[in-house]
């Protein structure tokens, strides 16, 4: 760790240049936040951060991301990538799917992770910021499709802490492997809006 910020492994997929780094990491640091948790060294992974409660998640996130230096990969509706937004959603490495598609969202997720020798999908395994019912499985049929790890991170508001939780290589039952990860967040989080907060992730408070 350094100043409480970790460096970004070799094998991770990087962007952005030191002095890109360097700002982003000391505005990050600047409002008070800190990172925790061992950065795991991965060409490909499937991240998901929780909870999800609040438009702030992603301020904290993307600070951390451009101060790490790490490209992470996110999917949206491929009508938005039109001119002026198409360049900006593609530097903040937004990549267009088809939601109607006949090989369904999922697949093609998988195939865009299969094409590339590098590459992290972001992902909020709630899929809303308002009360979900459940946590999604989008997740983690995209990891066992394209045979990648879940690394797991927790925002931490009351301690402006995001924490990485480490690394599940999934099983294929989903059940089994949802609890192994609940359980790792349980005593390690804290979202922004409570009253926002996923029933699954109530459950562990």
């Amino acid at each position: 760790m350094n100043n409480n910020f970790p460096i970004l492994p070799d094998q991770a997929p990087h962007r952005g240049s030191l002095l890109s780094r360097q700002f982003f990491k000391r505005l990050y640091l600047a409002q008070g936040w800190r990172f925790e948790g061992e950065f795991p060294n991965l060409p490909k992974a499937v991240a998901i951060i929780s909870p999800h409660t609040s438009n702030y998640d992603g301020l904290y996130a993307f600070m951390a991301m451009l101060g790490l230096g790490i490209r992470v990969t996110i999917f949206g509706k491929d009508s938005l990538f039109k001119p002026p937004f198409d360049k900006f959603l593609s530097w903040c490495g937004v990549i267009p799917v088809k939601r109607d598609s006949p090989h369904g969202l999922t697949q093609q997720i998988i195939e865009v992770v299969k094409n590339h020798e590098k590459i992290w999908i972001a992902m909020a395994p709630e899929g809303t910021r308002k009360n979900a019912e459940h946590i999604r499985t989008g997740f983690y049929h995209i990891a066992i499709g394209a045979h990648i790890p879940i690394v797991m991170f927790a925002f931490d508001y009351d301690h402006k802490i995001i924490r990485c939780l480490g690394v599940m290589h999934p099983t294929g039952d989903y059940e089994q492997d949802l609890n192994k990860i609940l359980a790792l967040y349980k005593g390690h989080f804290s979202p922004k809006n409570l009253d926002r907060l996923a029933k699954p992730l109530k459950n562990l408070l």
